[in-house]
């Protein structure tokens, strides 16, 4: 991980937190800090706008501040400065915060996987990548003909898809697509999961659906057991879980949501209910705190590593930078890449 210069190190939590005050307080409307629910409490507390990767990239996409701070990992500010104006800046705190489900695929094998099953389908095939991918992935999608999705609205651009195409490449989350498409109705039979090793495409000629091996690890560690032990541990508790979760898990919970919809699901649970949460540790325990009339807990404790690496002192020495006038930690995309990316995200914005 990178290291801070000395003088962060060397101030108290106080001081930092104080400092952050004072420079959002000069910055003003220049600054807009965008950050993602699953950031530690120390740096939400100063995020302008907090949610899940959708919300986030329409806040991207509208702010009017020349300098746009992302509390998150890498994807997310990549997506925030291609959605950004030309004249805007975007950060990120910690610059090396990557998500290793988005390095799980790129625009080279997903070249190779296109081949083989338009080999197999000819025209008929269209992919989809979920938000969490790298800009080079979005630009082969935009490039042909496809679209960017989120959790929360992956029903929503694979109904967009089928309309046009009856095959989908789904990148690079297998579990998202993969419920996704149950969810719909698609029977397992017709989805089938792309080996980049083995993989013969025609084995894969009865399929609809064809998701890629990536994963999150934060929600595959849910497990079946997870969910049978929290039934015996709470009668009568409802359990949600991320759909980035393995299918076994969603069947056997009683409700799937994205980030957001997690939320919502949890802000609509009566009084006095006990919901049990499977998604990363840090919004599940803030949820608790803040719904104090009923009782929410995790399924298990699963936290995400490279979202807890952004804190205060890391954000202040991104503020202190643009107050300097030498703005740290840019993040920028090039121009032929962050054009066919921003075809595949603006189909998924006129879509949500």
């Amino acid at each position: 991980m990178t290291a801070l210069p000395s003088q962060y190190n060397e101030m108290t939590d106080e001081q930092v937190l104080a400092a952050i005050v004072r420079a959002k307080a000069t910055l003003g409307d220049e600054l807009t800090i965008l950050g993602h629910h699953y950031q530690r409490d120390e740096v939400v507390q100063f995020a302008d706008a907090r949610g899940d990767s959708l919300g986030l990239s329409q806040q991207a996409a509208r702010t009017t501040a020349r300098y746009i701070v992302f509390c998150g990992v890498y994807f997310m500010a990549e997506t925030a400065a291609i959605l950004c104006q030309p004249d805007q800046i975007v950060m990120q705190p910690a610059i090396e915060a990557m998500c290793p489900m988005a390095a799980m695929a790129n625009d080279r094998e997903a070249s190779k996987a296109w081949s083989a099953l338009s080999a197999v389908w000819g025209d008929d095939l269209i992919p989809i990548t979920y938000q969490n991918s790298v800009a080079e992935l979005k630009a082969f999608v935009g490039r042909n003909g496809g679209a960017v999705c989120t959790s929360s609205n992956a029903d929503a651009l694979f109904r967009w898809a089928f309309a046009q195409k009856r095959h989908i490449l789904f990148m690079p989350d297998r579990w998202l697509g993969t419920n996704t498409a149950l969810a719909m109705g698609i029977p397992p039979r017709e989805i089938g999961l792309w080996d980049r090793d083995s993989t013969d495409a025609a084995d894969l000629a009865h399929c609809r659906l064809v998701v890629w091996p990536g994963f999150c690890y934060v929600h595959s560690r849910f497990s079946v057991e997870d969910v049978k032990a929290a039934r015996a541990r709470y009668p009568g508790a409802l359990i949600i879980v991320h759909p980035e979760s393995d299918a076994a898990v969603v069947a056997r919970s009683d409700a799937t949501g994205s980030t957001t919809g997690i939320i919502d699901y949890v802000e609509r649970a009566p009084a006095g209910a006990t919901i049990v949460v499977g998604t990363e540790w840090h919004l599940v325990h803030r949820l608790g705190r803040q719904f104090t009339d009923r009782r929410v807990v995790p399924l298990r404790r699963s936290s995400c590593r490279t979202m807890e690496m952004t804190t205060i002192r890391h954000l202040l020495y991104v503020l202190d930078g643009i107050l300097a006038g030498e703005p740290r930690n840019i993040i920028s995309v090039d121009g032929d890449i962050a054009t066919w990316a921003r075809v595949a995200l603006d189909r998924m914005l006129r879509l949500s």
